[in-house]
């Protein structure tokens, strides 16, 4: 375990007299690297260098962490709630069930973090690197996901309506029975996701690449196709396209259409 506590970080231990319970359960992680359901809230953990931390079960409310270092740390069932986390590095971290309502992770590498079942609502992950990282059944509603690297990420029964993942490389994703309702997905590459039986209703695709995509039973009611490249993609039985919406995308011979349906070729 790589144990390194900066100047900054190690002037906190200066809390000794003013929040003793504070200083204790710093101290605790300092020496062991570990703090077991401990209270850290509104502290600052700000370039803080420490790998697999056991964080699982901390109070971590509104606490900086910026810059941090934490990767293949476990904060499973922590609460995150507004924890300042902007680019840290927490790869392979364990989020499992956690609350990061309101949390920043702008331009963090979570790369094959486990975010399974966390409570995201609002989050900000605008270009955080998510790639191989697991989301499945997350609350992620109303969170900004713009321009994020999640090519293979597992979004698979996530709640993301009105989430915003405009110009995000989502390239081989699951997204299966996720709900996207009123999702901006404009601009994204989208090439060889899987969005079997998801809610799609009124999601935004302009000028997204859905190439080899596989839309199967997915309800596309009210979807925004302007410019939105089609070209291999599987719509066998999705539910609510209208052929006005489709014309405005585009294809090629491989694209498998409900019965019924064309698709002009892609430029």
């Amino acid at each position: 375990m790589t144990r390194v506590f900066r100047p900054a970080y190690a002037a906190l231990l200066g809390l000794t007299f003013a929040a003793p319970a504070l200083a204790d359960d710093l101290a605790t992680l300092k020496e062991t690297g570990a703090c077991v359901k401990c209270d850290l809230r509104n502290l600052s953990l700000r370039g803080l260098v420490m790998d697999s931390l056991d964080l699982s079960r901390a109070k971590l409310r509104e606490t900086d962490m910026k810059e941090a270092n934490i990767a293949g740390s476990d904060f499973s069932h922590a609460d995150l709630r507004r924890a300042e986390m902007e680019r840290s590095i927490v790869s392979g971290a364990n989020f499992h069930r956690a609350k990061l309502d309101g949390a920043d992770l702008e331009k963090a590498d979570a790369t094959e973090a486990d975010f399974s079942e966390v409570s995201a609502k609002r989050a900000d992950f605008a270009q955080a690197i998510l790639n191989g990282a697991t989301f499945k059944e997350a609350d992620l509603r109303d969170a900004f996901m713009r321009r994020v690297v999640a090519s293979g990420v597992d979004f698979s029964e996530t709640k993301m309506n009105n989430v915003d993942m405009e110009r995000s490389d989502i390239s081989g994703a699951s997204f299966s029975e996720a709900i996207l309702a009123a999702a901006d997905l404009n601009r994204a590459n989208a090439e060889g996701a899987d969005f079997r039986d998801a809610d799609l209703t009124s999601v935004r695709l302009s000028s997204a690449n859905l190439t080899g995509a596989d839309l199967r039973g997915a309800d596309l009611s009210d979807a925004g196709l302007r410019r939105t490249n089609l070209s291999g993609a599987n719509l066998t039985d999705v539910r609510g396209l209208q052929q006005r919406r489709l014309s405005q995308a585009c294809g090629d011979e491989n694209t498998k259409l409900p019965r019924g349906m064309t698709i002009d070729p892609c430029d």
